[in-house]
């Protein structure tokens, strides 16, 4: 936003606390040892999430506790960093372990290719950070207004570069943490510098960020990361099984705030193509213009998608490609087919086999018919490749031998672990949901809980319409922030109060086209009422492989949704 507007206007309170903190310290590291409370305090729990956990507790509880004048149920949800969502056989046992000895039993994967552990007690809390250091691991940066856990299409058997793709991934998270010893005095107990919390952050300066930022590297045509959804987008071209390099786009994200239409999702914006020798210095700059240019006073106006509405893209790419002292080449052409994870056995063209498993919502535990925690944790005492995590909150046993193939498969199903075959589709296949209650602060209705039981009662109508098959992404989040990413869905709910959902319609099936509002304030048995007759036409009057998605709005059930909801941009104003 222009400075003059910017200096009339009082900066958020994050930013005092940020500029404040010490580069990041605060008083967590005191606050820790006073076990009176099961909380930090205000300040320390907005520094904490720079450190990769969030204070929360449980909302179940809270009106029985109130009741009993007692404290929130507090406890800490811990977010790993995990860039390209790899681990190996030791960190996954590791990491099992933690669930259970220090969480809630279990592990969450999450749309950013990552792990949560949950129900961690602040006793817990800094015992579980060193012996995530034990296992090469940490939640630097994995929260907080900075660049974010970095995702990337990681399966080894569907194109020659995921290789090379990897590892960028692991690059640019590494060039873009906090240089500050924050993390390591506080939860590694190593000696604090002699001015702690003076150290020069080069690239994030005082305040960091003014929020959070999120990059995702895709590889047609699968866009398995949702990567117009990103702050930060890279798309590999390839021609002739080589990596030519990656169309950029700039601008992307899911979060809004009902009511308010200044807040809307945004789809990025393709600016250009760099070699791959070039992303390193697209993404610092990026991240240095948002860091100068971004909305410091009002964090629902803070995003990477504000500050390119603002100012306008042409802007935004002459100030990109003047920092980096190069220009950008011209987009190139390249195709997306679809976002959903190939389950089943897959083999690569080094003789390796690779597993994907379907994990509903993401949540990993032992339940009575299904011990998928024991289960995994059991394959990772007899597997040397390793495990990778998909942004679609599914699982890929990788790298394995021939010969422990059916060893594997037998340790899944004495455990009730079912084995995806693929082809496999149906709206199951292509099912998102964030975690919601009771853990999440922000959460206006159920999510995760909520999704096993609404797929069943929308997979008995498909059914019955004769459409069992039919590939229909479903997105659940509960509340407007969208980290299931439901603005890019089909169907896509939106939590709005207990119960009640904004219903979604016509997001493009391969993530390129945003969804429209069809049904405000509904409940789930609504949703269901009001998809039946919209279904029962698709399965009539559907052309040959149309998405369900573009036959709404061909039908006429909804007006197309492109643009989005938002302010014109100055180009388009201009006209």
């Amino acid at each position: 936003m222009p400075k003059s507007r910017e200096h009339r206007r009082p900066l958020a309170e994050e930013e005092t606390v940020k500029a404040q903190s010490r580069r990041l310290r605060g008083t967590i590291a005191e606050g820790l040892k006073d076990l009176v409370t099961g909380a930090l305090s205000e300040a320390d729990s907005k520094l904490l999430k720079f450190h990769g956990a969030y204070q929360q507790d449980d909302r179940d509880l809270r009106l029985e506790r109130q009741g009993q004048r007692l404290e929130p149920a507090y406890a800490f949800m811990v977010r790993v960093r995990m860039p390209g969502g790899v681990c190996t056989p030791a960190q996954w046992q590791g990491l099992t372990g933690l669930a259970r000895e220090r969480g809630n039993g279990t592990l969450r994967i999450t749309t950013r290719q990552t792990f949560q552990l949950h129900g961690i007690l602040k006793a817990d809390l800094k015992p579980l950070m060193a012996e995530l250091g034990a296992l090469g691991l940490d939640s630097i940066a994995a929260c907080g207004d900075v660049n974010r856990n970095v995702i990337c299409h990681n399966h080894p058997a569907t194109s020659p570069v995921v290789r090379e793709v990897r590892a960028l991934a692991a690059d640019l998270s590494a060039a873009l943490l906090p240089c500050n010893a924050a993390y390591r005095e506080t939860w590694w107990d190593e000696p604090a510098a002699e001015e702690a919390g003076a150290e020069e952050e080069p690239l994030y300066g005082p305040t960091y960020l003014p929020r959070k930022f999120k990059i995702g590297i895709a590889v047609p045509p699968l866009n398995d990361v949702d990567v117009l959804a990103q702050d930060l987008g890279f798309i590999a071209i390839i021609e002739e099984d080589r990596l030519l390099g990656f169309n950029v786009a700039v601008g992307g994200g899911m979060g809004a705030s009902h009511g308010d239409g200044a807040t809307y999702p945004r789809l990025a914006d393709l600016i250009g193509f760099c070699a791959p020798g070039q992303v390193l210095a697209v993404a610092e700059q990026v991240m240095r213009i948002q860091r100068d240019h971004g909305d410091r006073t009002n964090r629902r106006h803070a995003r990477l998608k504000y500050t390119l509405d603002d100012r306008g893209i042409a802007w935004f790419k002459a100030e990109l490609e003047d920092r980096l002292g190069f220009t950008l080449g011209p987009v190139r052409d390249h195709r997306f087919e679809s976002r959903s994870d190939r389950f089943g056995w897959i083999a690569d063209d080094e003789g390796r086999w690779h597993l994907t498993l379907r994990v509903l919502a993401g949540r990993l535990q032992d339940e009575a018919a299904c011990r998928r925690l024991t289960a995994l944790a059991e394959v990772a005492r007899l597997h040397d490749g390793d495990f990778r995590l998909t942004p679609n909150q599914n699982l890929t046993i990788s790298g394995v031998r021939p010969d422990r193939k059916a060893v594997i498969e037998a340790v899944l199903a004495r455990h009730g672990v079912p084995m995806p075959m693929e082809p496999e589709e149906g709206v199951r296949r292509h099912a998102i949901a964030c975690v919601s209650f009771p853990t999440c602060g922000l959460a206006m209705a159920e999510a995760e809980r909520a999704l096993p039981g609404f797929l069943e009662r929308l997979e008995g109508v498909l059914h019955t319409l004769g459409l069992s098959g039919a590939a229909i992404s479903v997105r659940l989040s509960g509340c407007p922030n969208g980290c299931a990413r439901p603005r890019l869905a089909e169907i896509g709910l939106v939590g709005k109060s207990p119960g009640r959902y904004v219903l979604y319609l016509g997001g493009g099936f391969a993530g390129e086209r945003l969804n429209t509002s069809y049904r405000d304030n509904v409940t789930l048995d609504e949703v269901i009422a009001a998809l039946t007759p919209l279904l029962a036409d698709y399965a009539v009057h559907r052309e040959p492989s149309e998405r369900f998605g573009d036959f709404v709005i061909r039908a006429g059930h909804l007006l197309a949704p492109d643009p989005p909801s938002r302010p014109p941009r100055k180009e388009e104003a201009a006209l």
